[in-house]
């Protein structure tokens, strides 16, 4: 998966686009809030509503940003695999005919969060181990909500229903490109800092200069793998989820055995998503 995602990526780079505006909104969010939020926890002293509430509003705006990039993505990723060139207007444009079911699915994840984040601030060991686990399985039933909420519009209980549903019918290869995206990714992140020591090297006798070249180069550098990361990730994705629902290879994936998908069998999965809407 996570090889083929790479073949869509080299052919559409345009696709790079959807993750680097939507990375550079977030942070330029999470800056503006941050010393709100630290201010505020100073101020009160223990976690308390205010820093709470603050909290929520940050996962919320987050979670929303995140997920409207992503859908975009998913979009554009869709139109690849109908043999044509993505737009990068459409695709945005399609995200925002779904604001209002991703903007629902955001409050969710952003209450979620919030209430994740005050049972790790447990002073106990239990607690923690039991948020812990929680994220993960809300992290699993959740990984197909984006594309669901582009290419079906369900109600807000049927976007996690599909979500986990499709995760079970397709859970091999999506645990497996998971896996895979990551380690990826990290030998990308490895690879771009490398290529920072290796500038620092390079330019130890400029001083100043050559540290603020070596810190330029790395984080450029660690900023595209992460790009490359979050942009293999959608592709992957919106692949399995358009294997799961229509039952048909997508295009740059053809030569992929998708019958070694873990879950229910083809006519189950077919007949499972049929009656949630037909196929897409």
């Amino acid at each position: 998966m996570a090889r083929r995602s790479g073949r869509v990526l080299r052919a559409h780079p345009t696709l790079l686009v959807f993750p680097l505006v939507g990375g550079v909104a977030g942070i330029a969010f999470f800056l503006t809030l941050f010393g709100s939020l630290y201010f505020a926890e100073a101020l009160v002293g223990q976690p308390g509503a205010l820093v709470y509430g603050a909290l929520f509003l940050a996962y919320l705006v987050e979670t929303f940003i995140a997920s409207f990039f992503t859908a975009a993505l998913v979009a554009a990723t869709r139109t690849v695999f109908h043999g044509e060139e993505p737009s990068v207007r459409e695709a945005l444009a399609t995200a925002w005919e779904h604001k209002w079911p991703l903007l629902a699915w955001s409050v969710i994840a952003a209450i979620v969060g919030v209430l994740i984040r005050a049972i790790e601030s447990q002073d106990n060991l239990v607690a923690r181990l039991l948020a812990g686990l929680f994220a993960v399985a809300w992290s699993v039933m959740t990984y197909f909500v984006v594309p669901v909420i582009v290419f079906r519009d369900p109600s807000v209980t049927g976007m996690f229903k599909e979500s986990a549903s499709t995760f079970k019918n397709t859970w091999g290869e999506s645990i497996g490109a998971m896996g895979a995206i990551d380690i990826v990714t990290l030998l990308l992140v490895l690879g771009a800092l490398a290529l920072g020591v290796l500038t620092f090297v390079v330019t130890a006798g400029l001083g100043t200069v050559g540290f603020a070249l070596t810190v330029l180069v790395a984080g450029i550098a660690v900023m595209l793998a992460l790009l490359i990361g979050k942009a293999l990730s959608g592709i992957a994705k919106t692949a399995l989820y358009v294997y799961a629902t229509e039952q048909d290879s997508p295009e740059f994936f053809e030569d992929m055995d998708f019958s070694r998908l873990g879950g229910d069998d083809d006519s189950t999965s077919s007949g499972r998503f049929s009656q949630t809407g037909g196929r897409i």
